[in-house]
Parts: structure tokens; C-alpha cells; sequence
């Protein structure tokens, strides 16, 4: 008899013991025993379909980071919208559906701090002087621009390009007279690369991504501008976890390497 009770003692043990992990690990519907909800690891994003406002010049750049972050992040989706920053800034006091917005400088991201989250720069650029491939009209320096013979492309005075393009030149005293003013500096690009303009004003990334269509004059540091890029969430994305996880990641190391490689330059 009492060998019996034994072995149903240490069969009971035994079981009691199998029973305990299973219990911890949780019930099909996300909770555990004690009813607390299950929770993902601390570095796991919510899942979503996100849609990004992003300034024009980040196109090329942004379509590669939105894939490696769709890989990284499976289940999450990042649409992105590209637009000169002065029409985001519209599309998001007209309510356009977006869950975060990057632009190509400052001041108009500080124009929609009642609809933004705080934002974090995380690139700068600067501009270059693109010409023809081979710059068959021998554009040298920031005063050839203000050659009346010379057709020149700038980007319209509210979009961020046109304020940087703007005050270089006002601060070196030349005054230029363009053939047209586009509503964002890939417009300005296009029109160099279609031969409609001898040269623009561009960001230097941009001249880098059509090397076999242009060419790029630098312009020095102390004759130049700092292009600043801040990223921010919208604060009636229905999507405000995933949007802060994306904006988030635009600071670390795989984000910062992507824009690099591109030729930003680190904020």
C-alpha cells in the first residue's frame, strides 16, 4: 500500500511541475493566469500601415529606408507622400490622413507645432550649383549665376530650397534673374537635366543621385547654407505608437547610415 501512494504522490509532483510553465506562458488570448495582458519585447514596434509626409529631396533616400524598416519590422507598411515641404505644411492643416511628416527645414516645421509632435532633426544637406552634364557653359563659382546670358533655375521663395537659394545669394550681393521658379528642387533638377536651364540651385544629395545627367559645382562652407531635416508625428495619426517607433528609428544607426550613404550629413 504504501508503495502505491507513493508513485501517486510523485506522479501528482510531477504533473504539478509540467503545469507551471504552461501557465506562464499564457492563455490563447494574450493574457496569463493571473489575467495581465501579455506584452511584446520593449524593442518590437507597433504594427501598421504608416503614411510619412516627406520633403521631395528625401525621395531616393526614403524609398530604401522604408524598406529596410519594413523588413526589420514586419507587418508594418510606410507609404510614403513627397511633396515641396510648404504643400505638406498645407496637407497637414487641411487635415490630409498622415501619421508623420518630415521637411526640408526648421521653420516650417515650427509653423505646425499645434499639430505636431516634437520634432528631432535628423539630417542636414547643403546646396551645390548644378549645370549641364560636362557644364558646357563653364559655371565656376556663386557670382557666375548672376551672368544675364546664363539661364538659371530656382526654386520658389516659400519652399525651403528658394529661402536657402535666396539668402546665399543675398549675402554674397548677386542678383539673379530666373528663367522659372519650381514649387520643389527636384523640379529645379529636371529642368537641368532636361537642358530647359543651364544651371540651379539644388541640394547636393539630389546633383548625387543624377550624376549622368549633371554635374555639381561646390559652393565653400562660408558662402553656403545648412539645410536642416526634422521629423516629427502628427497628432491625429491614428497610428501615434507606430508613428513615434518610425520617427524614432530615423535617429539610429541603420537609419543614419542609409542617409549617409546618400550623402546627408549627420544632424
Amino acid at each position: 500500500m504504501s508503495f502505491s501512494f507513493t508513485r501517486r504522490r510523485t506522479a501528482a509532483v510531477v504533473t504539478t511541475a509540467l503545469l507551471v510553465p504552461l501557465a506562464a506562458c499564457g492563455t490563447g488570448d494574450g493574457t496569463t493566469d493571473s489575467g495581465a495582458k501579455a506584452t511584446e519585447p520593449a524593442t518590437s514596434a507597433p504594427r501598421a500601415d504608416l503614411t510619412v509626409l516627406a520633403a521631395a529631396s528625401l525621395t531616393d533616400v526614403f524609398k530604401t529606408a522604408g524598406a529596410a524598416y519594413e523588413k526589420a519590422h514586419p507587418g508594418t507598411r510606410v507609404t510614403f507622400s513627397f511633396a515641396g515641404s510648404q504643400e505638406l505644411a498645407a496637407q497637414v492643416k487641411q487635415g490630409a490622413p498622415a501619421d508623420a511628416l518630415v521637411t526640408a527645414d526648421t521653420r516650417t516645421m515650427d509653423g505646425l507645432k499645434a499639430d505636431t509632435g516634437a520634432p528631432t532633426v535628423i539630417a542636414r544637406n547643403r546646396l551645390v550649383i548644378a549645370t549641364g552634364e560636362g557644364n558646357p557653359k563653364k559655371v565656376g563659382e556663386l557670382k557666375d549665376l548672376g551672368d544675364p546670358q546664363l539661364k538659371v533655375v530656382l526654386a520658389a521663395p516659400e519652399v525651403p530650397a528658394g529661402r536657402y537659394s535666396k539668402k546665399i545669394l543675398d549675402a554674397q550681393k548677386i542678383t539673379v534673374k530666373p528663367v522659372s521658379q519650381e514649387p520643389n528642387v527636384r523640379a529645379v533638377l529636371s529642368k537641368v537635366e532636361l537642358g530647359e536651364a543651364d544651371a540651379g540651385l539644388v541640394y547636393k544629395t539630389d546633383a548625387e543621385k543624377s550624376v549622368d545627367k549633371v554635374d555639381a559645382v561646390a559652393i565653400p562652407d562660408d558662402q553656403n547654407a545648412i539645410a536642416e531635416y526634422p521629423a516629427a508625428t502628427l497628432k491625429a495619426s491614428k497610428n501615434s505608437e507606430a508613428a513615434t517607433a518610425f520617427v524614432a528609428w530615423l535617429s539610429t544607426p541603420e537609419a543614419q547610415k542609409i542617409l549617409q550613404d546618400a550623402g546627408f550629413q549627420q544632424p
